[in-house]
């Protein structure tokens, strides 16, 4: 499967952005997914994950209450609404999908996309 993150951008603190994740090449309802963040000098960070329904999330600490992940598998396409948006949010910020559940270890994650760039100015 093939995955291609956009919405990225520039915005204030306090702002929010609406990531989006669209596959090809496969139906995305065989997946988990997940949403992962990386700041410059920082190791890979988990954000968030969805089951193949939807049925199941779970989010990292540092954003639970502020961003929700989401799925429409008609439309092959996660998405991560970000809101109250703190300049630490500010990463590339990459979909990847599995086959297998799972949260924090990315290296379980099969395919990722290409990345989106977050920024968020205080």
């Amino acid at each position: 499967v093939q995955l291609q993150a956009s919405g990225g951008g520039l915005v204030q603190a306090g702002g929010s952005l609406r990531l989006s994740c669209a596959a090809s090449g496969r139906t995305l309802s065989n997946y988990h997914m997940g949403w992962f963040r990386q700041a410059p000098g920082k190791e890979r960070e988990f954000v968030a994950a969805i089951s193949k329904s939807g049925s199941t999330t779970y989010y990292a600490d540092s954003v639970k209450g502020r961003f929700t992940i989401a799925r429409d598998n008609a439309k092959n396409t996660v998405y991560l609404q970000m809101n109250s948006l703190k300049p630490e949010d500010t990463a590339v910020y990459y979909c990847a999908a599995t086959m297998v559940w799972s949260t924090y270890d990315y290296t379980r994650y099969d395919y990722w996309g290409q990345g989106t760039q977050v920024t968020v100015s205080s």
